[in-house]
């Protein structure tokens, strides 16, 4: 299993960069995380998005999600469709109630029925397995300010899991979920903590803390804008890891 890190930006892109976005591939299956802001075109710069198995999505903040209407409107009306060759509908796997949101979030921008009518779209609930080729998707609930959830990723035939994280305050319901992880993609969207409830993002050294708890294998920090130390947030996470910790960058490739 691979991961390309298409976008990592948190709800404003970095400089050039997307917010939320990893492609997910076997030698079969392509799997799109997340469809944050900007994250379409750089799936384009990589790969056809006919190519596109399915598409999850953790929660409905616009830098997770935004990007589904650009895709949705590439497979409606590129000139490459036709009646003799219509467009792919990729599975959208998104939370429970997903559908009519959807439709919302599509007739603030275009026709009410543009994202539902290009995917065939399929909702799940916590602890759901879902199947999308060669992948098995598990979904925990995890704290954030709308209902979020994080996503493991297992393939047929591998041994690798992978996690990610969403947008999460601290949590231990996230570590039960990832643990022994090979690969924890994790937010680290906080220079420090605040004191407001409920929490919704972490700080590095609470993102290193979760992975250390959780025993997985790599973590990688993402979710995390350019304007902070990045550095400093990769010291303090590997100081709470116990071990190396890797900052998600846009184009880079994980193995898992």
């Amino acid at each position: 299993m691979q991961i390309t890190i298409l976008g990592k930006s948190p709800s404003w892109p970095d400089a050039g960069g997307a917010c939320s976005g990893y492609l997910v591939e076997t030698a079969n299956t392509k799997l799109l995380v997340d469809c944050g802001s900007g994250v379409f075109g750089k799936l384009r710069e990589r790969i056809d998005y006919a190519e596109i198995d399915a598409v999850v999505i953790s929660h409905f903040h616009g830098d997770h999600c935004l990007d589904l209407m650009p895709f949705a409107y590439a497979l409606t009306y590129s000139p490459r469709w036709s009646s003799a060759n219509p467009a792919p509908r990729p599975r959208l796997i998104v939370p429970s109630g997903g559908g009519d949101l959807l439709c919302q979030i599509a007739s603030l921008l275009g026709p009410g029925e543009t994202i539902v009518d290009a995917f065939e779209v399929i909702e799940y609930e916590p602890q759901q397995l879902v199947s999308a080729g060669d992948f098995e998707l598990g979904f925990c609930l995890v704290p954030h300010y709308i209902p979020t959830f994080a996503i493991s990723v297992t393939a047929e035939g591998e041994e690798g899991r992978f996690t990610f994280g969403a947008d999460c305050g601290p949590s231990q319901a996230l570590i039960d979920f990832a643990h022994g992880s090979d690969l924890l993609l994790i937010e680290s969207t906080l220079r420090t903590g605040d004191d407001e409830e409920p929490r919704g993002h972490l700080t590095a050294t609470e993102a290193g803390e979760h992975g250390r708890a959780a025993n997985v294998g790599q973590l990688v920090l993402t979710h995390i804008s350019d304007e902070l130390d990045q550095a400093l947030s990769v010291a303090e996470a590997s100081a709470a890891f116990g071990g190396e910790v890797t900052l998600a960058s846009e184009g880079a490739v994980l193995d898992c």
